[in-house]
């Protein structure tokens, strides 16, 4: 439940286009980090028939197109177009597209060979000043924005976040500071009595507050932190002239319940093409 009298919005083309075009923001302002902070990576993105296609290195979940048939139909030529990009660095062909994309794009995905290989729930809520969440909150659980000289500290309690997944520590490690270190990225933490437990990161674009980075340390998880940084994040967007608030999240999971008991619906749910 949400104490809020914010106004209904409605999911239609209009919507999906300011939901992909954040995330699609967000994701090459990630990628133009990487390239400045690496170099050698390779990183970079295009813009073609309106849709943000991200080179973020060979196996990056990031790699792949945003917003693709959102904005306007894609042509044949301008589909080689994008799988050239891809192709000569190596990496596989992906799009993640939006049910209210152009229907003629379902026809050039099956025409040239496109298999579906993943879906995801793009959720949103409105919010407007003063937001705030019914759920209780722990007291002791404070949030605020990063401060100058913090990255290292944000991206260890990031990356100690998901410290399961031992194989894949030092990637998360760089991903957590690469999105640190992004020029218009906003990086919160969560401290208990002082001590970091958990991050959370934003991006605004367009009246759009894109959430994401949601990590919590081992000790400090069943405290709060999450609804404290989801709060501390929404009221910091509504204070910057937001009225839209968004995340992702695999349909039907854990992420998604909770986002939904704070507010949030499903906007649609995306499908990610794969060319085989």
């Amino acid at each position: 439940m949400i104490i809020s009298r914010d106004p209904i919005i409605f999911s239609d083309l209009a919507l999906s286009r300011r939901l992909e075009r954040a995330e699609g923001r967000s994701n090459a302002e990630f990628v133009e980090a990487r390239a400045r902070l690496f170099p050698e990576s390779g990183a970079e993105w295009i813009e073609v028939a309106g849709a943000y296609a991200m080179f973020d290195g060979v196996g990056s979940p990031l790699t792949q197109t945003f917003g693709l048939g959102v904005f306007e139909p894609v042509t044949p030529v301008e589909m080689e177009e994008l799988e050239e990009f891809f192709r000569k660095r190596g990496a596989d062909v992906h799009h993640e597209v939006s049910p209210l994309a152009d229907a003629s794009l379902l026809t050039l995905l099956n025409e040239r060979g496109y298999q579906p290989i993943e879906l995801t729930s793009v959720m949103y809520r409105p919010i407007g000043p003063g937001v705030q969440l019914a759920s209780p909150r722990n007291e002791k659980v404070q949030s605020r924005l990063m401060r100058e000289g913090e990255v290292e500290l944000w991206a260890q309690t990031a990356a100690k976040g998901w410290s399961e997944l031992t194989e894949l520590a030092d990637m998360i490690l760089e991903l957590s500071y690469i999105t640190a270190k992004r020029p218009i990225g906003l990086s919160f933490l969560a401290e208990l009595d002082g001590r970091p437990i958990a991050t959370g990161a934003m991006l605004i674009h367009d009246g759009v507050a894109l959430l994401a980075g949601a990590s919590t340390i081992p000790e400090g998880r069943k405290q709060g932190a999450q609804l404290s940084l989801l709060e501390s994040r929404l009221r910091y967007a509504a204070e910057k002239g937001c009225d839209i608030a968004m995340m992702c999240a695999a349909p039907g999971s854990a992420s998604q319940r909770n986002a939904e008991r704070q507010g949030f619906r499903i906007a649609y749910t995306r499908i990610k093409w794969s060319l085989k």
